[in-house]
């Protein structure tokens, strides 16, 4: 036992994943709402830094088409308006489009901490709607020219530069509200209203409805990019997720080998440690049991030693099949492969269980097809299947019942093996807990004398090393059935009948492996 360390049974045993993560959840919903009553007004600030450096890098990246249009706006202006006028009206609109300019490039570079999403979406407003306020001024400039063509151009222009600032702050409606109502209110002014027949009342008319669609157009494309942001967080925190899950699953595997190791080196140790005195413990209750050196002088020490010895080896049975299910769950039972008879197997293990069975009224019936080839398998594992499943149909029947074995061909071309009694039988809901480690049904405990419940877990694993199957089928109070089905690939092939006159096999007198089950 020396082997074994507190360190190996307490490692891993800290704050338990669930609650680690329950903790990370609480902590991420406080920060949520700390950052939404303090820099966000959209709910998420991770939406709201988006959209902010979506219109920096649409300003930056669309700063020589607005550069273009000023040049244009300016060179066409001096067909109607005096060179100085067009000179000072140049210098506002650089110096409003820099503004614009700086203001998206400075937040191109601040890190995500250093943005306040409330300060920085009122100076991009007021930035686009300085801006808006220079291009204003244009139709200003053409009022006093009274030529249609220079109204024209002006309102084209207008329209134009409404759309620019459309996909430039899609992102930030606020400000597309705020650099298009100046240019609005300055068209007004330009056309005028006279009346409702008069024709420019049509074109005012136009170019209001067209303001209204770039706005819409603008809230469009906001939803849009909203949405985008929203999958792309969404999926950002799916693959957070995955990656704990997968962390954890980590955590839980290395826990779970740690364990099975310890377990390992904890059987191999108990194993040897147990074993040592209790081969001591049988050998001398062996010897006071059957009084080798004298009668005793009170017979009750001789009934004792009968009780030690019983008990004795009640605990190494259990010791070995506690050994035995260990080997079988680790994928370390090796198996001894040889040509053996199921039929003389289930013969065999029925004479031994006989004089139990004899003892309690028990008739143990056989039903046993004639003619069964050999299985290639371990002769020691299916015998202990053999005997576990008789042991237990022994030990769950009443009184003066009976338990019925077959063996026989299956549909497949294997060989079963059926072990059937008419005892208090498994609730169905109890079968599961049955076939798990140490686990016992409710009946089975009231009926029977006391096991391990390692019985039927050794006999699934055994049976599924051999790439068989087991089944357990049970009723109340009609009895329990385990069916055992080995593989028809362990089947052995018979050898054909020799020739009595040529000493030559005969032909077509090899049996086929395909047998209707019984």
């Amino acid at each position: 036992m020396g082997n074994i360390t507190a360190e190996m049974i307490e490692r891993g045993s800290g704050l338990d994943p669930r609650a680690a993560g329950e903790r990370r959840r609480r902590s991420s919903k406080v920060q949520q709402v700390r950052e939404r009553l303090t820099t966000s007004d959209t709910g998420h600030r991770a939406y709201d830094l988006a959209l902010l450096r979506a219109y920096a890098a649409a300003r930056i990246e669309l700063a020589l088409p607005a550069v273009a249009l000023i040049l244009i706006a300016a060179v066409l202006s001096f067909y109607w308006i005096s060179t100085n006028a067009v000179l000072i009206w140049t210098v506002f609109a650089f110096s409003s489009l820099i503004l614009c300019y700086a203001g998206a490039q400075r937040l191109k570079l601040l890190d995500d901490s250093e943005i306040h999403s409330i300060a920085w979406r009122t100076r991009i407003t007021a930035s686009e709607a300085l801006h808006g306020c220079v291009w204003a001024l244009m139709p200003l400039l053409f009022a006093g020219s009274g030529d249609s063509a220079s109204k024209t151009f002006c309102i084209a222009l207008l329209l134009m530069l409404s759309a620019f600032n459309t996909m430039v702050s899609a992102t930030v409606p606020i400000a597309i509200y705020a650099a298009i109502a100046p240019l609005t209110l300055s068209v007004i002014f330009l056309i005028g209203f006279k009346s409702i027949a008069d024709p420019d009342t049509a074109v005012l008319a136009l170019v209001i409805v067209t303001q209204a669609i770039f706005v819409v157009i603008a809230r469009r494309v906001h939803m849009i990019l909203v949405k985008r942001l929203t999958f792309e967080v969404d999926k950002d925190e799916l693959i957070t997720e995955l990656e704990q899950a997968k962390a954890n699953s980590d955590e839980a595997r290395r826990r779970a080998e740690e364990a099975s190791f310890a377990k390992s080196r904890f059987l191999a140790t108990m194993s040897h440690e147990l074993r040592t005195p209790l081969n001591a413990i049988l050998g001398f209750s062996e010897v006071l049991k059957n009084e080798l050196f004298g009668t005793h002088a009170v017979p009750a020490y001789k009934d004792y030693s009968s009780d030690i010895h019983s008990s004795g080896q009640h605990l190494l049975m259990l010791i070995n099949e506690i050994l035995d299910l260990s080997r079988v769950e680790a994928g370390r039972y090796e198996l001894q492969e040889e040509s053996v008879s199921l039929a003389g197997l289930a013969e065999d293990c029925r004479h031994l269980l006989s004089i139990r069975a004899q003892k309690r009224d028990i008739k143990i019936k056989e039903f046993i097809e004639p003619n069964l080839p050999r299985v290639w398998v371990d002769e020691r594992a299916i015998r202990q299947v053999v005997l576990n499943l008789l042991t237990n149909a022994v030990k769950f029947t009443p009184q003066g019942g009976h338990v019925t074995i077959k063996v026989g061909w299956t549909n497949q071309g294997g060989q079963y093996l059926v072990v059937k009694d008419n005892g208090p039988g498994i609730p169905e809901e109890e079968i599961a807990v049955v076939m798990s480690s140490f686990g016992r049904g409710t009946l089975a405990q009231k009926n029977a004398e006391e096991g391990s419940g390692l019985g039927l877990p050794i006999v699934k694993g055994l049976i599924e090393l051999h790439g068989g199957q087991f089944t357990l089928k049970s009723r109340v109070r009609e009895g329990t059935e385990a069916i055992v089905v080995i593989p028809p690939q362990r089947v052995m092939n018979v050898l054909p009948m020799l020739d009595p006159m040529g000493d030559r096999p005969e032909a077509g007198r090899k049996p086929s492996l395909r047998r209707s089950a019984a």
